[in-house]
């Protein structure tokens, strides 16, 4: 589903998630700097490496820590954090959540390790000990929980709406939010995030495209559609959408998947 399609569902969406798109638009129809910001980028993009990936892993979260990709995964019963080997694609689980809770995405701040809950209104935070996690504390937060990053100082969260909030990482609450727009529309869906270079990458759920946005203003600056990327003789019945976005910030490598993915892929952008 491409993100001008996501858009046309957008006022339904958020009106059903309990939002206020009319708000939204209003501001960006009486906001001149609005009106006049210029086009987000296009771009698509080209594969560097291929690297395997479980099919087993809906994948919530992905992040590169320290010279290791982490990743966390959701579903009832099956939701953990791990590391994972490049090459091999061979995984090592560091934390399970109950079976009663859906796991969402992951960030790492510091030495501590934050993972969020779909519907279960609760971040569990580890403390990362010479490669290990140990529980520290749980948080409780209102809403879903599905995407989460942090710019080094502060985090940041999504939970399916249009809405990226700010958070801080000691008391997990919510010191303010920005709208996310594309020409003035709020785009809603927003899932797994990424902080690269003064930006927040996100996957906008059921789509084949990341949005590159100004977490000052919400404005999406770029959209980068990977449509095609994953081959088709790669699916099967259980592969599902496109999420995990992890940066590489020495080598400068950009790290891509899905969930239920046979694949993790290191992609270069390009713009159009």
């Amino acid at each position: 589903m491409k993100l001008t399609t996501i858009l046309l569902l957008a006022a339904g969406l958020l009106t059903a998630c309990g939002n206020a798109p009319a708000r939204a638009r209003k501001a960006a129809e009486t906001n001149p700097a609005t009106t006049r910001a210029s086009e987000p980028k296009q771009y698509t993009y080209r594969v560097k490496a291929s690297y395997p990936h479980s099919t087993k892993a809906y994948t919530q979260g992905l992040l590169w820590h320290d010279g290791t990709l982490w990743e966390g995964t959701g579903q009832n019963g099956a939701s953990v954090v791990q590391t994972l080997d490049l090459p091999s694609g061979e995984n090592r689980v560091l934390a399970r959540l109950p079976r009663s809770e859906f796991g969402e995405g992951i960030a790492i701040l510091g030495d501590e390790l934050f993972q969020l809950t779909w519907q279960s209104n609760t971040v569990h935070v580890y403390r990362i000990e010479q490669g290990r996690l140990e529980k520290l504390r749980d948080h409780h937060y209102a809403g879903e929980g599905w995407g989460i990053t942090t710019d080094g100082t502060k985090l940041y969260m999504t939970d399916g709406s249009a809405n990226l909030y700010t958070v801080d990482p000691a008391t997990f609450r919510r010191s303010g939010h920005v709208t996310v727009t594309w020409k003035g529309e709020p785009v809603p869906y927003l899932n797994e995030l990424e902080w690269i270079d003064g930006r927040i990458w996100a996957n906008v759920y059921t789509t084949d495209q990341l949005v590159i946005i100004d977490p000052a203003s919400g404005r999406v600056e770029g959209v980068v559609d990977l449509t095609g990327l994953l081959p088709d003789e790669e699916r099967t019945p259980t592969t599902d959408v496109l999420n995990g976005i992890a940066w590489d910030p020495e080598a400068k490598r950009l790290f891509v998947t899905g969930k239920n993915w046979s694949k993790i892929f290191e992609i270069e952008i390009i713009e159009q």
